[in-house]
């Protein structure tokens, strides 16, 4: 999946590895490729934004901390469902890519 345009890191790759690169869970050398690539890339930007709304939403709403277990297991899960979002073609090719980000 690609954007259109050529990048040292496709669109797909980026994505898989957004949520880490927002809660800080990457490598020095890995944050700059993605910030690189969102930097040049007008999509998945879009995509970058939309995802750090949800997550100041949810912080906003949340004032407890989930039990370690549970936080672990939603982590996992959100990782899993993102990475076959973005293997599964027919899913990828549905996401958004046109237009602001969408806000709620």
């Amino acid at each position: 999946m690609s954007c259109g345009s050529p990048h040292d890191k496709n669109c797909a790759e980026v994505l898989v590895e957004l949520y880490r690169f927002i809660d800080q869970e990457l490598d020095g050398a890995s944050r700059a490729e993605i910030q690189h690539h969102l930097d040049e890339c007008a999509p998945c930007l879009n995509h970058h934004e939309l995802d750090i709304l949800v997550q100041r939403l949810v912080a906003r709403s949340c004032t407890d901390r989930a039990p370690e277990p549970l936080r672990d297991r939603v982590l996992l899960d959100v990782r899993r469902i993102v990475q076959v979002q973005v293997t599964d073609t027919r899913s990828v090719d549905s996401m958004p890519w046109e237009g602001p980000p969408r806000t709620l």
